[in-house]
């Protein structure tokens, strides 16, 4: 198993995303901004970009399965564009939910090791949610 290494350009990357997530919350936040959609779109693929690279960029977003993601994800950027910020987010949030699924279970693993609200996510209800989004079946 290869360790993820934290170079510079990860760590821009990753300041990237995170200012993405910033920037489209706050654009939630003034009634569907329209400017802060669209900078935290770019800003949000721009890093993802950056953080796994290009071509595993490229990979991802072309992977068939991934292709409904992708699809609605690029339909809202389109629409944020032409001013239709309310259906654009909900267009993003289904691609983005579709996109990254397969990454819940990694964000339950740290989400339960953060000290103060981790142990919110050790309780038996929240973690057989999260195992049954990976498809295992266990019991509570």
């Amino acid at each position: 198993m290869m360790a993820f290494e934290m170079n510079d350009r990860k760590k821009i990357g990753l300041g990237l995303t995170g200012f993405g997530v910033f920037f489209s919350f706050l654009g939630i936040i003034f009634f569907f901004d329209k400017g802060l959609l669209a900078m935290g779109n770019v800003l949000f693929i721009s890093g993802v970009a950056l953080t796994i690279g290009l071509k595993s960029s490229a990979q991802f977003f072309m992977k068939r399965s991934n292709y409904k993601g992708t699809v609605s994800f690029g339909a809202g950027f389109v629409l944020v564009i032409i001013g239709w910020a309310v259906l654009e987010m909900i267009l993003e949030a289904y691609g983005f939910v579709v996109l990254f699924s397969g990454f819940w279970p990694t964000l339950a693993v740290f989400l339960q090791k953060i000290p103060i609200i981790g142990w919110i996510f050790q309780q038996p209800l929240v973690r057989s949610f999260f195992d049954r989004r990976r498809g295992n079946r266990v019991p509570v």
